[in-house]
């Protein structure tokens, strides 16, 4: 999960972000995120106070070198020293589940676009909700998916049914930068 790294316990998109990890988890999915505060920490507590969580399930990719900068309730703790350039790992989820987000956000939704990963976005403030049912570029995906876009949700039931329903098919992978021709 991606998305607001400043917003605080209590606030809509928080709430929001921890009941889509709770939901993932008990869907039987991990949770992967950059490991640091707000929509990150949030889906992580989601995804820790989940009734399916195992160790291991709430995995945190820090920018930094120092493990002890994660939130409290990431499991696996990965401390990547790549800064920004961490967010291209987080984008290679099979599903990235966005809410909100500023700049960083905005990156790690168009690397997920470039790795051919489902992208599900909420539509609340910030990139997320811009980039709602929108296709990041004009760059055909997937042929047999003519609806290929970042899918727009409301809610955590509406993001959890679109990754049920669709991970599967975004099955891809990125093989490295080829020239076109």
């Amino acid at each position: 999960m991606i998305g607001d790294g400043g917003v605080v316990e209590g606030d809509p998109k928080y709430l929001l972000a921890q009941e889509i990890g709770r939901r993932l988890v008990d869907a039987g999915f991990v949770v992967v995120t950059g490991g640091l505060g707000g929509v990150m920490e949030a889906a992580s507590r989601g995804a820790r106070e989940a009734a399916g969580w195992t160790p291991g399930t709430v995995v945190a990719l820090l920018p930094g070198f120092d493990p002890a900068d994660a939130n409290p309730f990431a499991d696996t703790v990965l401390p990547t020293g790549l800064d920004h350039v961490r967010n291209a790992l987080v984008a290679q989820s099979d599903a990235v589940i966005a809410v909100g987000g500023g700049a960083g956000t905005l990156a790690e939704m168009a690397f997920a676009w470039m790795y051919f990963r489902l992208i599900v976005a909420l539509r609340v403030d910030g990139w997320s909700g811009r980039l709602a049912d929108q296709r990041v570029d004009a760059r055909v995906r997937y042929p047999d998916i003519p609806d290929d876009q970042v899918y727009g949700v409301n809610n955590a039931g509406e993001a959890l049914e679109v990754v049920v329903r669709l991970v599967d098919r975004y099955d891809r992978r990125h093989r490295g930068i080829a020239r076109r021709k």
